[in-house]
C-alpha cells in the first residue's frame, strides 16, 4: 500500500464506463483529500446506464457525469502535468497517456480492467459483467491504497 496521491486521473477509451467508475469509487472510498478526474481517449459516448446502475448499488452517484476526452480536459483548463498519477484502464488510454506525458515527469500506471460493454445477453447478465468490472476496480484501489476510509 502506498500513500494517496494529491491528484489522480483515470482514463479509458470513451470515459463512459471504466474511468467514471474508478473516479466515483475513488472519491467515495478515500474522500476529498485527493483531486480525482477521469477522461477518455475519445468523447463519443454518454455515461453508460449499466455503469450508473452498478455504482448506485454501492452508493456511488454517476448520473451527472459528463464524458470528456484528453483534448477537452486540456481545453477546460485541467493541465495533464498537474496530476501526480495517471491510471490507464485500457491499452488505448495507456498509449495516449504515455504519448501526452512524455514531456512531463508523471507516473502512468496501467490497470487491465475488463470492458463490460457488449457482454451478456440478458439485462441480469449485462449487470453481472459490469459488477465484475466494478469489483476489479475496487480490488485495484484497495490493493494500491488500502481499505476505504470511513465516510462520515
Amino acid at each position: 500500500m502506498s500513500e494517496l496521491p494529491q491528484s489522480i486521473l483515470f482514463c479509458c477509451d470513451h470515459n463512459a464506463v471504466r474511468s467514471p467508475m474508478a473516479e466515483g469509487i475513488m472519491k467515495q472510498f478515500y474522500g476529498s483529500g485527493t483531486y480525482v478526474q477521469s477522461v477518455g481517449v475519445k468523447n463519443d459516448m454518454e455515461i453508460d446506464g449499466f455503469c450508473i446502475a452498478v455504482c448506485q448499488e454501492i452508493g456511488v452517484e454517476l448520473s451527472r457525469h459528463r464524458s470528456r476526452s484528453f483534448d477537452e480536459m486540456e481545453q477546460w483548463g485541467d493541465d495533464l502535468s498537474s496530476f501526480d498519477l495517471v491510471v490507464a484502464l485500457s491499452p488505448a488510454s495507456q498509449r495516449r497517456a504515455l504519448e501526452l506525458t512524455r514531456f512531463f515527469h508523471l507516473d502512468v500506471e496501467y490497470w487491465p480492467i475488463m470492458d463490460p460493454t457488449g457482454l451478456g445477453e440478458s439485462r441480469n447478465a449485462k449487470l453481472d459483467s459490469y459488477r465484475q468490472t466494478r469489483t476489479q476496480i475496487i480490488e485495484r484501489l484497495t490493493e494500491r491504497w488500502g481499505n476505504p476510509m470511513e465516510i462520515k
